[in-house]
């Protein structure tokens, strides 16, 4: 690998890894109706690959839609990506994820990613200050009747599409999550349950 490729890569790493320390919700209304019309679209784009996943958002306690999470690496890397937390269907806050990873791990690659709580005891650890996922936590690749074959597992079921670009490793253990309470302006958070986008 030419020392020009190799020195790119690392120099995106680190802005990933640099842009955890950024705000969890959009400091302005019009990031944060970017943001809304983003999960908007995830949640659409979710539904038309699998409509079995619908279950998931009629019968969860709780979730958190991430429409767009990077991460690269050579080795080293990390991840990054912004999302919106919703209660019993209702937006009640903002989360960040972030990701460092070791091993063997090179490329990059842009995804969404759904994650789902089955009640409020697994929902209020996510609002936790320190919520993490264990290093054996994958995200399940959604395609056509993946849903109905899934179920929660370490009191959670998470989902994801993989928009663009190529990734080895594809393990979302080690994902920490900052949460932040609050609901932004846009469409109802009912119509994200209801399909009525």
């Amino acid at each position: 690998m030419s020392l020009l490729k190799y020195t790119t890569i690392v120099l995106c790493i680190a802005a990933i890894l640099s842009a955890c320390g950024c705000a969890t919700a959009p400091e302005t209304q019009a990031g944060r109706d970017v943001l809304n019309a983003e999960v908007h679209e995830t949640i659409a784009i979710f539904k038309e690959r699998d409509p079995q996943i619908q279950r998931f958002f009629d019968t969860a306690y709780g979730y958190a839609v991430f429409p767009e999470v990077f991460k690269g690496a050579f080795w080293v890397g990390g991840a990054y990506g912004k999302g919106e937390v919703y209660e019993k269907g209702q937006r009640v806050g903002y989360s960040s994820l972030s990701q460092a990873t070791l091993g063997f791990s090179f490329g990059g690659e842009f995804f969404r990613e759904i994650v789902f709580f089955p009640d409020k005891a697994e929902f209020d650890e996510f609002r936790s200050e320190e919520y993490a996922f264990a290093a054996q936590v994958t995200g399940v690749a959604l395609t056509a009747g993946v849903a109905a074959k899934t179920d929660y597992k370490y009191g959670k079921a998470v989902f994801v599409i993989a928009d663009r670009g190529l990734m080895v490793d594809a393990s979302l253990g080690g994902q920490k999550f900052t949460y932040l309470p609050g609901s932004v302006a846009g469409k109802s958070p009912h119509e994200l349950t209801t399909g009525k986008l």
